[in-house]
């Protein structure tokens, strides 16, 4: 999977978090399913600095995940404030690959990357629907081949 270095002009979204106390495991470190909420988080971040995806979130329409693949590549302890990227790798018609990674703030090392698929859902028709035309979608997309 894709393990890029830090770089601020990597993504299009950047998400800050701060780690909690009850994000730990016995090990002193974030539990793993906590990643999940971190990059959760970024995500909804990211969909509502988009304008065409917030307008059609508010006619009834919804980002559904149907997949989520996560390596976990450094602990993250307590307390770090984290930085997570998120940006768009594929898009379909009906359906988006998001790639996301979390760094720490202060050193920028690398914790974890993610890649989610997820269809434009019609919560009407309960049917998956055609992506939102997203205008400036270059700056969105990232190319995680390079």
């Amino acid at each position: 999977m894709f393990r890029p270095s830090y770089d601020p002009d990597l993504f299009y979204h950047w998400h800050k978090v701060h780690t909690r106390f009850r994000d730990l495991d016995p090990l002193n470190h974030a539990n793993n399913a906590v990643f999940n909420t971190y990059f959760e988080e970024a995500r909804i971040g990211f969909t509502y600095s988009i304008p065409e995806l917030v307008e059609s979130l508010n006619n009834g329409f919804a980002f559904v995940l149907v997949k989520s693949t996560i390596e976990y590549l450094k602990p993250i302890t307590y307390p770090s404030e984290l930085l997570i990227g998120s940006g768009i790798s594929e898009l379909g018609n009906t359906s988006v690959i998001a790639t996301q990674a979390i760094f720490d703030s202060k050193t920028k090392q690398l914790h974890s990357v993610a890649q989610v698929k997820g269809v434009w859902y019609d919560s009407k028709t309960r049917k998956p629907t055609r992506v939102p035309e997203v205008k400036n979608l270059d700056k969105i997309l990232i190319n995680i081949n390079e």
